[in-house]
C-alpha cells in the first residue's frame, strides 16, 4: 500500500543524533580488516569519496589493495549483467584471490555484496557462493537495501521507493518487473523466501527494526546480531544514515565477539560500514580537466527514469543528439553499418568541442526468458562500447547512464583497471578520475545509475561538467 512519506516518518521514533562515525573508525582500526565491497555494477560508489575502485580482481591487485591503509576497496564485478553461472564463477574467483591476498598481507577482510537498492541482482546466489568460498560457518546475512540518496527506505521490513512524498512498495515499481530479476514481494522477509524458492520460510528471516535501532541503540542491535546463526537471513530497517551507523557499529561489535557476517546491501550501508561520511557535492572547479574536446553522454539504460531524464535533456538543452537504432544492432547484417553511422556523426561534433548525447532508441527489446533478455542487453551494450571506444579520444568527459552501460564503457572502452572515486556530482551520482593505466588517463567519468535522480538530473550534470571547462 502506498503511503505518505512525511506522515510515516513523523510517526516513527526519532533517529539518534550522535555521529557514530568516529567510533566506527576506531573499531575498524582495532580490527584492521579491509572492507571489500563487491559491486555488481559501478553504481555502488554512490556514497563514498577518496576510495579506490578496481575493475580487476587478480591476487596481485587485491594484495595491493590490502596493503594500503584505507579501510575499504570497491571491486567492480558487473555480475548483474551476467548469467547465474558466470556470476558464480566470478564470486568464487574473487573469494579465492582474497584468501591469497589476506595470507600474503596478514590482513583480514569482511565482504559486502553490494547490489541494487531496488532489489535486482543474483540473490541469494552471490551470498551463498561467497559464504561457501570464504570458508567457515557464516552466522548471518544482513539484507540492507536502504539508499537514502535514491529515496529507498525500509520500514517494518517493507522496502519502499519514494517518488516525491509518496512511498511506493518496491514490488509496485517498474524495477520489480525487470526481465531478469523481477519479484513480487516488497516485504523483505517474503522477498527472501520468494528468492530462495521457499527454502527459507518467511518466519525464519530475522529482523532489525527501526524501533530496535532508535530506542535500543547499538548494544541492543548487537544482541540481535549475536543471536544469528547457521546462515540466518536478517532484514534490516533504515530511513536515515544514522540508522545505518548504529547497525554498522553493532555489526563491528558482533564481529569482534566472533560472529561471521555477510552483507547484501545497497550503497549507503557500504559507506557506513567503512566509516566513510558523505562529502559536499563536487563543484565545477573540482571537475575541471586538462583534456580537450566535447562532452559525451552515453545512455543505455531503459528504466523509465532514464528515459524521462533523456527526454528532458533533449527537450530543454541544445545538446547534439545521436539516436542509435537498436533493431539495427540486433541484426547481423546491419549492426556494423549502424555503429559506423553513429560514429561518423558524433566524432566530428566532439572534435569541435560539442557535447553529444549518444542514446539507444527507447523501445525496450526483450527475449522470451531472463537469459535471452540478458543476451540482448549485452549485445546492445557491446555495440555502445564499440561506438564509445572510437570517439572517446575526442571527449573531455563522459557520462554513462545505466549500471551495465557504465560498467562496460569503463572496463571495455576506457579499459579502466583502477580509478579514484572523487565524490558525487549530484546525490547518488559518483564521479571517477581515471588513472594513468587506461585508454584515456585522467578522464572525468560520471557513473550515472539508471534509477537515480529527478527528471532534470542528466541535464544538471551536463551543465555542471560544462561549467568545469
Amino acid at each position: 500500500m502506498r503511503q505518505t512519506k512525511s506522515q510515516v516518518f513523523a510517526a516513527l521514533p526519532a533517529p539518534l543524533t550522535d555521529d557514530l562515525t568516529p567510533q566506527i573508525r576506531d573499531a575498524l582500526r582495532q580490527r584492521g580488516d579491509k572492507v571489500v565491497i563487491l559491486d555488481d555494477d559501478p553504481t555502488g560508489t554512490q556514497t563514498v569519496h577518496d576510495v579506490t575502485v578496481l575493475t580487476t580482481w587478480d591476487a596481485t591487485a587485491l594484495t595491493r589493495a590490502m596493503q594500503d591503509e584505507s579501510p575499504a576497496v570497491f571491486v567492480l564485478t558487473n555480475t548483474r549483467s551476467m548469467t547465474p553461472a558466470q556470476a558464480e564463477i566470478v564470486n568464487r574467483e574473487i573469494a579465492t584471490n582474497l584468501h591469497t591476498a589476506s595470507q600474503q598481507t596478514g590482513r583480514g577482510f569482511v565482504v559486502i555484496s553490494r547490489s541494487d537498492s531496488t532489489l535486482r541482482g543474483h540473490f541469494p546466489l552471490e551470498t551463498e557462493v561467497l559464504a561457501e568460498s570464504i570458508g567457515g560457518q557464516v552466522d548471518g546475512v544482513l539484507i540492507i537495501p536502504a539508499f537514502m540518496a535514491g529515496g529507498r527506505y525500509t520500514i517494518n521490513s517493507m522496502h519502499y521507493v519514494a517518488e516525491g512524498d509518496t512511498l511506493i512498495p518496491a514490488a509496485e515499481t517498474p524495477f520489480a518487473r525487470d526481465a531478469a530479476f523481477g519479484y513480487s514481494a516488497s516485504d523483505l522477509r517474503v522477498w527472501v523466501s520468494e528468492k530462495t524458492g521457499g527454502v527459507v520460510s518467511v518466519g525464519d528471516v530475522a529482523t532489525v527494526t527501526l524501533d530496535a535501532i532508535r530506542t535500543g541503540g547499538v548494544d541492543h542491535v548487537c544482541e540481535e546480531l549475536l543471536a544469528l546463526q547457521n546462515h540466518a537471513y536478517c532484514a534490516v530497517d533504515a530511513i536515515d544514515e544514522r540508522d545505518l551507523e548504529v547497525v554498522a557499529l553493532a555489526a563491528l561489535h558482533a564481529e569482534a565477539q566472533g560472529r561471521r557476517l555477510l552483507y547484501r546491501t545497497a550503497a549507503s550501508f557500504a559507506a557506513a560500514r567503512a566509516g566513510i561520511t558523505l562529502r559536499p557535492l563536487l563543484t565545477p572547479d573540482e571537475l575541471r580537466t586538462q583534456r580537450n574536446g566535447g562532452g559525451l553522454v552515453v545512455v543505455g539504460s531503459y528504466v523509465p527514469k532514464s528515459s524521462s531524464q533523456l527526454a528532458y535533456l533533449l527537450e530543454h538543452t541544445t545538446i547534439e543528439r545521436a539516436e542509435i537504432n537498436v533493431a539495427q544492432l540486433l541484426d547481423d547484417s546491419s549492426q556494423a553499418a549502424e555503429i559506423a553511422r553513429v560514429v561518423g556523426y558524433a566524432l566530428p561534433l566532439l572534435q569541435a568541442g560539442k557535447t553529444v548525447a549518444l542514446y539507444t532508441s527507447r523501445e525496450l527489446v526483450t527475449g522470451n526468458d531472463a537469459a535471452s533478455s540478458l543476451s540482448i542487453g549485452n549485445r546492445v551494450s557491446d555495440s555502445l562500447v564499440q561506438m564509445t571506444s572510437q570517439v572517446q579520444g575526442a571527449a573531455r568527459f563522459i557520462v554513462a547512464k545505466g549500471g551495465i552501460t557504465s560498467s562496460d564503457v569503463a572496463t571495455k572502452a576506457l579499459r579502466v583497471r583502477q580509478a579514484r572515486v572523487m565524490g558525487q556530482v549530484l546525490p547518488g551520482i559518483p564521479v571517477w578520475e581515471l588513472d594513468d593505466d587506461c585508454a584515456e588517463p585522467h578522464m572525468i567519468y560520471v557513473v550515472f545509475p539508471g534509477n537515480v535522480g529527478g527528471v532534470e538530473a542528466v541535464a544538471e550534470v551536463v551543465a555542471k561538467l560544462e561549467g568545469g571547462a
